[in-house]
């Protein structure tokens, strides 16, 4: 069972180092906010905040598919990924999005918040808990 816990673990931050290294780069859509993100999570019903890194991909119009990779007491690492939609407004994206994460994870996620070309700003909420993401470029 741990060997099998450890190696779901390596995999899933191996995919995720795979998409942060592709995602190296100038942003090519039109509001740059594509490609690599990096700061923090932090919710707002406990003490729980850590590490966290994302992707962005632009994948339809006004739609981005953003893959996370964030750390828990600085040891255990998740992945998820999630589907925001939203507008261009003021030169940022103003995006709120819904993410199935599984029972496990606390179930399904709202998410609304904004992206400019240098900040990423997200609330989350789920049954059980809710927070923020603060992230900009690294």
């Amino acid at each position: 069972l741990v060997l099998l816990l450890t190696t779901a673990l390596w995999t899933g931050c191996s995919s995720f180092s795979k998409k942060w290294d592709a995602a190296n780069g100038t942003p090519k859509d039109p509001l740059g906010i594509e490609g690599r993100w990096i700061g923090t999570w932090q919710n707002t019903n406990n003490t729980h905040a850590d590490r966290m890194r994302a992707v962005m991909t632009p994948v339809g119009t006004n739609e981005y598919r953003v893959h996370f990779h964030a750390k828990y007491k600085r040891i255990l690492g998740f992945k998820y990924e999630a589907t925001f939609r939203g507008h261009s407004e003021g030169g940022a994206f103003v995006f709120e999005g819904n993410e199935d994460l599984g029972a496990l994870a606390g179930g399904m996620y709202r998410y609304t918040g904004r992206v400019s070309r240098t900040e990423f700003y997200s609330t989350y909420q789920s049954k059980y808990e809710s927070g923020t993401f603060t992230l900009k470029r690294p």
